[in-house]
C-alpha cells in the first residue's frame, strides 16, 4: 500500500511569497478549493496569509478536513547580516504550527529568491560565474544549518531546504554544493521536480543521488518550449512564470512515473506537494487543481 499522501500549497492560487501587486484569493477559498479537489494536505503560505493564532489556525485547516504539513520561509542566506533575522522567522513560523497542533510539519527553507537582479534574471540559464564564491557558500550553508538547529533546538522540528530558480541554489551543482556543505542529519532535502528541471537537471537522476537526503517532495512540472522561449526572449523569473514555465503535471517534461517509482523503492513516505505556481490573477487554480490530482490519480496516488 502506498503511503504518500498528497498535498496542494496556496502558491498554486497565486499567494506566494513574493511581493506582488495584483489581490490573490483569501485563504478560506484557497483551503476549501484544495479540499474540494482532492487533497488532504496543505502548506502554511506566506506569513499572514492563513491566520497567525494558534487556535484560528487549526480551526481553519481542520474545517476543511486537512493536514498543515509545512511552511516556506525564505532567508537572504549568502549575507550574514541577514541570518539572526531569519532564524528569528524560521521560529515564529515554526512556533505557530507547533501550537496549533502540527509538531511534524516542515520549515521549508529557501534563499531568498527573487531578490537578487543577476539570478532573477537569468533563471533558468545561469552560468558558474552567477553563483556564490567560497566563503559566501559558507555562509550560505552557516546559515541554513543555524536555522535548522535552531527550530530543532526550540520546537524539535526538522528543516528541508528547496532549491529555488531566482536564487543562489538553482543548478545540480548548486544543490550539490549546498548538500556538501551541510549535515544530512539536520538539515534534509526538499526535492521540487520543476525548479530542478527548469535548473538544467534530471529529477529522475536527483531522487537517486538525494533519495536518502530527501524529506519532502514538490511535484511540479517543467514546459521546455517556454523554457527554450524563456533563454529567447531573456525573460527574467516572474515572466517566465507569468508565460507558463511551470505547467500541469503531465503536459512537460518532468517523467513522474519514473521518479514516483525511484520514490517509492527508496522507502519514501512523506508528503507529495502539487504545486503550479501562478502569479496573482493568472489562469484557473481551481481547475489546475483538479487536473493535477486527476494524473497524479492515474499514477496510482
Amino acid at each position: 500500500m502506498n503511503k504518500i499522501k498528497i498535498a496542494n500549497a496556496p502558491c498554486s492560487w497565486g499567494a506566494l511569497e513574493f511581493d506582488l501587486a495584483a489581490a490573490t484569493p483569501g485563504h478560506l477559498q484557497v483551503l476549501q478549493e484544495i479540499a474540494e479537489t482532492g487533497y488532504v494536505g496543505t502548506e502554511l503560505g506566506d506569513w499572514g496569509f492563513m491566520p497567525t493564532d494558534p487556535d484560528e489556525l487549526r480551526q481553519v485547516i481542520e474545517r476543511f478536513h486537512l493536514e498543515l504539513i509545512g511552511a516556506f520561509v525564505p532567508v537572504a542566506l549568502a549575507e550574514r547580516q541577514w541570518h539572526e533575522q531569519g532564524v528569528d522567522n524560521a521560529l515564529r513560523v515554526a512556533n505557530l504550527m507547533a501550537q496549533a497542533g502540527y509538531p511534524d510539519a516542515y520549515i521549508v527553507l529557501a534563499d531568498d529568491n527573487g531578490t537578487v537582479p543577476e539570478r532573477t534574471m537569468h533563471a533558468g540559464r545561469v552560468t558558474p560565474e552567477m553563483g556564490l564564491e567560497e566563503q559566501r557558500w559558507k555562509t550560505f550553508a552557516k546559515g541554513a544549518m543555524q536555522v535548522a538547529q535552531a527550530v530543532k533546538d526550540e520546537h524539535g522540528m526538522r528543516t528541508v531546504f528547496h532549491h529555488h530558480c531566482g536564487g543562489y541554489v538553482e543548478t545540480p551543482d548548486e544543490l550539490a554544493m549546498l548538500m556538501t556543505l551541510t549535515d544530512p542529519q539536520l538539515l534534509g532535502l526538499c526535492f521540487d521536480t520543476g525548479h530542478y528541471a527548469f535548473g538544467g537537471g534530471n529529477s529522475l537522476a536527483a531522487v537517486k543521488k538525494y533519495r536518502d537526503r530527501i524529506w519532502h517532495v514538490h511535484f511540479k512540472d517543467y514546459d521546455p518550449h517556454m523554457g527554450q522561449l524563456s533563454k529567447t526572449n531573456q525573460w527574467d523569473y516572474f515572466e517566465s512564470v507569468k508565460q507558463g514555465v511551470f505547467c500541469e503535471l503531465g503536459k512537460g517534461n518532468v517523467a513522474f512515473d519514473t521518479v514516483l517509482h525511484e520514490l517509492t523503492e527508496s522507502g519514501y513516505q512523506g508528503w507529495v506537494v502539487v504545486e503550479q505556481d501562478v502569479l496573482p490573477g493568472m489562469g484557473t487554480p481551481k481547475e489546475c487543481a483538479r487536473n493535477n490530482r486527476i494524473y497524479l490519480e492515474q499514477l496510482g496516488l
